[in-house]
């Protein structure tokens, strides 16, 4: 870093662009990213950008300082520079003001971009996904990125918000594990000092136990499944908005999933408004639709005893645009081994169980699990598992465990629907796919 820029001079007067179109000051220092420059000959522009806007910096043959005026051509775009000058009024410059520049320091210069980096107001790259990925850090400069997390951001904080003000507990589950939580073997082993492990692949039985004594409790966590998916809805990190609820059936905690994703999508419309702009995306709250497995199987057109291809789960959306639609009571073939039968019999047809769909895909699954130890013993020799390698997750229900009910709700593919995006990896800051390990 330059030793003619003084950082710690800068952090106490710098005042962010976004400001400056509201400050009563004439002397002003900023400082941002080259989002564009021109040069007219006589007259030369840099649009400077930070996290609160872009503003006009407008050098003037003749008036402004000769040396910044003829450096002004010179840097290159994504440079980090510092401005010091005078805001004036201009009505040809976005927003009504620009600045004359007193002094101008490059505090980086940017190489020679390896992706693009649209300046335009569409905001549109002619770069692939996969090479941007490989540049994500250099992706996050563009406007549309930055509009996804800022989306991201308000979809994390408003589910907290939602469940704090329900006096939910937040938890911190493990992500190592000595076996898997759903049963399969979709898992990636680690080696934990002379112990095989996992990572985890679900807080499942975890937040049940602390729903079994502290009643109800959310998170937001990361899992990983070892699925060898190559969609453009499936990663294999992923971040979940988990509850667990004790004294509660399916129908009570899809009711607090229908109440979370309203209050989600009422805050991003209220304090996203910029950003789903830039997105061209326009969102309205959604109601909950609440249908059995056999209706809703029938109405997609699928067969019954199957699960929804991707094609029927649009399908059924289709039927009621914009909204949740809840498929409850599915067979217990379809469901984990963790989830109650109807009428709490392990060879009973259907479960307390269900999906919800929203904007073409699921969102969550969820259900009451079952909290007698016995019939989860029963339910894990009728999956193929053998009840000795759960024996712990077993045992904690031995001891006063009440009925309780939970859902989970992947973090990017919600930020992938109220983004109105093709793909979840553009939803996710660091994707983690089969063949994606960096940055």
């Amino acid at each position: 870093m330059p030793d003619k820029f003084n950082l710690s001079e800068f952090s106490k007067n710098r005042i962010l662009i976004g400001g400056v179109f509201s400050s009563k000051k004439k002397d002003v220092e900023v400082a941002g990213w080259v989002h564009n420059s021109r040069d007219l000959s006589k007259i030369k522009f840099i649009i400077l950008r930070d996290s609160s806007g872009m503003i006009q910096i407008t050098g003037v043959k003749g008036k402004t300082p000769e040396k910044i005026f003829k450096d002004m051509e010179k840097i290159p775009r994504e440079s980090v520079i510092y401005v010091k000058g005078k805001i004036v009024d201009s009505k040809q410059a976005p927003g009504g003001k620009e600045i004359n520049p007193e002094e101008i320091i490059v505090i980086n210069e940017a190489d020679e971009l390896p992706i693009d980096i649209p300046f335009n107001e569409s905001d549109n790259s002619k770069t692939e996904i996969a090479k941007r990925l490989d540049y994500r850090f250099l992706d996050f400069h563009r406007k549309k990125t930055q509009a996804i997390f800022k989306i991201q951001s308000t979809i994390e904080n408003s589910f907290r918000e939602f469940f704090y003000k329900k006096d939910f507990i937040e938890m911190q589950p493990p992500g190592i594990i000595s076996a898997s939580s759903e049963g399969g073997t979709d898992l990636f082993p680690v080696q934990y000092f002379e112990k095989k492990a996992y990572l985890a692949q679900s807080p499942q039985l975890y937040k049940q136990m602390i729903a079994c004594s502290m009643e109800k409790t959310f998170m937001i966590t990361p899992v990983w499944r070892a699925e060898k998916h190559n969609t453009t809805r499936h990663i294999n990190e992923i971040r979940q908005m988990d509850i667990e609820v004790a004294f509660a059936d399916q129908f009570a905690v899809m009711k607090e999933l229908e109440d979370a994703v309203q209050h989600i999508v009422k805050e991003v419309m209220e304090k996203n408004k910029g950003e789903l702009k830039t997105l061209g995306v326009t969102l309205k709250i959604p109601k909950g639709v609440y249908l059995s497995y056999d209706d809703a199987i029938k109405k997609a057109g699928g067969k019954i005893g199957e699960d929804f291809t991707p094609e029927q789960e649009r399908k059924l959306c289709s039927i009621f645009p914009g909204d949740i639609v809840f498929t409850h009571s599915w067979p217990t073939a379809l469901k984990p081994f963790y989830i109650m039968p109807s009428g709490e019999k392990s060879n009973t047809k259907f479960s307390e169980g269900f999906d919800a769909l929203y904007g073409g895909m699921e969102i969550s699954s969820g259900g009451q699990r079952i909290h007698l130890p016995e019939l989860l013993a029963e339910r894990i020799k009728a999956k193929g598992l053998n009840p000795k390698d759960f024996k712990s997750y077993i045992d904690s229900f031995r001891f006063g465990a009440p009925p309780h009910s939970g859902w989970s709700i992947g973090l990017e593919r919600m930020t992938q629907i109220l983004c109105g995006l093709d793909n979840v990896k553009e939803a996710t800051m660091f994707p983690r796919d089969r063949d994606r390990l960096t940055p």
